[in-house]
């Protein structure tokens, strides 16, 4: 007698011809599949009814968030398997007799029947893309699903972006003190001085706002389009002693004002930004900085021929997100008399640091659901498990990009070697 399992191989087999990259265990404990491989559970038919209504990643995606399909074992490793296997194989298209044999097998499967109910946590904007009503609602869905969520997640820096590990092979060396090192290595290639001016674009919770008015006493302008992180910035600097020295403003970066800034920067928002926007952003980071003003934009970007983002992260993470090679992001800049002086991926830093978020997230599991419920701590496993593969197999990067704004008559004021932003810092 055929097993479920052995009917859900088949099935899958009329789509990607060849062995199952993973093991399946389906809802009445069959398996198939090979016996080393990740184990993927499908709990009820529900996962096949889902993907029947909404085929694809999404579909598959929602099945994991309602908890009708699972993985046993790491996630990403799960992942990782078996998407090198539908890119590795030619998919198949079948005909109308193939087609047949599949709709059958789903239906006695338990396919059949009407669309199960979406899980909670969709992004649902309306308006025109990227108007500022939209851009503030997109922006809200993400950061502020909570503030306590993201103090659970992130260090103590509550950095929410690429870290930057010089010590990774050292077991006493944390996620904070990359962090730390990530933020160090922005002010010193911005060049920052006690007094300097720094213009924060997209502050979020305060990490680098809060980094450069402390240890360089730069005088900080931090802008968010988040009402949560505003207050929490503003909250964080008053209780850390530099009030003075940071301003918080809840505002559009097209409502940016005044200029002449010794500085600026844009990390990890330029996603945010939208392709058609870019430019008009790229030009007002160009005519706030003062002539020899430094700008550093840290920013994820997408291979050549990847797409980056996917219908599961425009859904559920980042809605209206926007990625392109770092070479286009590299030609609009230039394009408005900015001056490119330094560019460094950090493509393996970031799988690195989406690890250590990985690793809070799952021992600190029964907090999270508390927190934020079942199916939003399943999206986040699920976000973070596919967004660490996608730079470590180099679908996706993460880039800093250090520009100037040169005078007339070019000079730029740049140190003649970069030798001394990679300097160690004094141990403290």
């Amino acid at each position: 007698m055929t097993s479920t399992a052995d009917r859900l191989a088949q099935l899958i087999g009329h789509f990607l011809p060849g062995p199952l990259p993973v093991r399946l265990r389906a809802w009445d404990g069959s398996h198939a599949g090979p016996p080393d491989a990740p184990l993927v559970v499908l709990r009820s038919p529900e996962a096949l009814r889902r993907l029947l209504w909404q085929p694809g990643e999404l579909g598959l995606a929602e099945a994991y968030v309602a908890g009708d399909l699972d993985v046993d074992g790491d996630l990403a490793e799960a992942l990782s398997r078996a998407g090198r296997t539908v890119r590795d194989r030619q998919a198949a298209r079948p005909g109308p007799a193939a087609l047949a044999a599949a709709a059958a097998l789903a239906v006695r499967l338990g396919a059949a029947g009407p669309p199960p109910r979406r899980p909670d946590g969709r992004a649902r904007l309306t308006g025109s893309l990227h108007s500022a009503s939209r851009d503030r609602a997109a922006i809200s869905h993400h950061y502020d699903l909570s503030n306590d969520f993201y103090e659970l997640l992130l260090d103590e820096s509550m950095a929410y972006s690429c870290a930057y590990w010089t010590r990774p092979d050292d077991p006493a060396y944390t996620l904070a003190d990359a962090q730390r090192d990530k933020l160090e290595l922005i002010c010193r290639k911005l060049g920052l001085r006690p007094g300097d001016r720094l213009l924060d674009v997209g502050c979020g919770w305060g990490s680098l706002t809060l980094h450069a008015a402390k240890e360089h006493k730069a005088r900080v302008t931090a802008v968010t389009l988040s009402a949560a992180q505003h207050a929490f910035v503003t909250a964080r600097a008053e209780r850390e002693g530099v009030a003075d020295l940071v301003d918080v403003q809840l505002r559009h970066w097209r409502h940016i004002d005044g200029g002449g800034y010794d500085a600026a920067a844009a990390v990890e928002m330029g996603e945010h930004v939208g392709d058609a926007e870019y430019p008009a952003f790229a030009t007002r980071l160009h005519d706030v900085l003062r002539p020899e003003g430094r700008v550093l934009i840290q920013q994820m970007s997408r291979g050549a021929l990847a797409p980056g983002g996917g219908a599961f992260i425009e859904t559920y993470i980042a809605p209206d997100m926007h990625m392109r090679p770092v070479g286009r992001t590299l030609e609009v800049l230039e394009a408005t008399g900015l001056e490119a002086r330094s560019v460094e991926s950090l493509r393996e830093h970031y799988t690195t640091t989406i690890d250590a978020w990985r690793s809070r997230l799952d021992e600190g599991a029964d907090a999270f659901e508390k927190l934020v419920g079942t199916a939003t701590t399943r999206v986040w496993r699920l976000y973070l498990a596919g967004a660490a593969i996608a730079f470590a197999e180099g679908r996706m990067g993460v880039d800093q990009i250090l520009c100037v704004r040169p005078t007339r008559d070019g000079t730029s004021a740049m140190p003649a070697t970069p030798a001394a932003w990679y300097a160690q810092a004094p141990a403290e």
